[in-house]
């Protein structure tokens, strides 16, 4: 051996002297390989440190989550106090009273779906419903008596009544009498108030309710005879009743007419006045004459 070779043994020796970790070295002075592995295919191991290990995910611990606080308790919203209830005006109308006032309540309240009925002039239960319903829409004080109040925001929110809708079950006042109804007997027809008057000698004997043609079939105008009258009459021409039928005009008459008595001014006639109240038109019927003069006009 050499001065300068170290021996095997001495080798050894000097590492347990140094307390390393022995591994075996070939002659050559290189480690030798494990496992059937190459020479130098393995290093020396360095000894982990704890800081340097990867904690197991199955061991880490789960951040623990701060609990959610309770909302902070709110505080009740403050209610404003009632608003008063509002004053009602001067007594104008109420239950009990009659006249063109209480129908012109009764027509406008109608004319804004408030009425059903047609207007009559007397102030019943159902018109006060009627006022109250309307004073309890506008928030006004709920009493259903027609007072300033309540009568102003009305007449804000409808227009002036026509005569036909003041009037629209019938009752109109006749009108004036044409002058040619002044002399003699005459059957007295007002289209404006929708009325006959039978008068004899400028003298009115009585009155009732008419309707006309309508707008395609309209009721002429103007002055003529009574030529016929027949009693059980039927129209040839619609095949429906005409009983006290007075003829003036072509294929015109007065007679009774049933659907003016059911349903009113909702229809109208093929040109005839019709007449809707049977015993008035019975009666007239009995005391007019052939020759008798008929005026019929605005």
């Amino acid at each position: 051996m050499g001065r300068g070779a170290i021996s095997a043994g001495a080798v050894a020796a000097l590492v347990l002297v140094a307390g390393c970790k022995a591994v075996a070295v070939d002659t050559e002075g290189g480690p030798g390989g494990e496992d059937g592995k190459p020479p130098g295919s393995t290093a020396t191991r360095t000894p982990e440190r704890a800081s340097d290990r990867t904690p197991d995910r199955t061991t880490a611990q789960t951040p623990t989550k701060t609990p959610a606080r309770d909302p902070a308790p709110r505080t009740p919203a403050h209610t404003p106090p009632p608003a008063p209830a509002p004053e009602p005006g001067k007594t104008l109308m109420e239950q009990g009273d009659e006249g063109k006032q209480v129908r012109e309540l009764q027509a406008r309240l109608r004319q804004i779906a408030w009425f059903g009925g047609n207007p009559t002039g007397t102030y019943g239960p159902v018109t006060a419903a009627a006022v109250k319903g309307f004073q309890a829409k506008r928030g006004l004080a709920l009493t259903g008596v027609t007072d300033t109040v309540t009568w102003d925001r009305l007449l804000g929110m409808t227009r002036e009544p026509t005569r036909s809708e003041l009037y629209a079950a019938g009752g109109m006042p006749p009108a004036k009498p044409d002058k040619r109804c002044l002399t003699g007997r005459v059957l007295c027809i007002a289209k404006s108030s929708r009325t006959l008057t039978w008068m004899i000698d400028g003298r009115a004997v009585s009155t009732m309710d008419v309707r006309f043609g309508s707008q395609y079939t309209p009721t002429r105008e103007g002055t003529f005879d009574v030529y016929w009258k027949s009693r059980h009459h039927v129209s040839t021409l619609y095949d429906t009743p005409m009983p006290y039928a007075m003829f003036f005009s072509g294929g015109q008459a007065v007679h009774f007419s049933a659907d003016f008595a059911a349903r009113g001014y909702a229809g109208g006639s093929h040109g005839c006045v019709n007449v809707r109240d049977k015993k008035k038109i019975a009666s007239l019927f009995a005391q007019v004459r052939t020759g008798d003069r008929v005026v019929i006009y605005k």
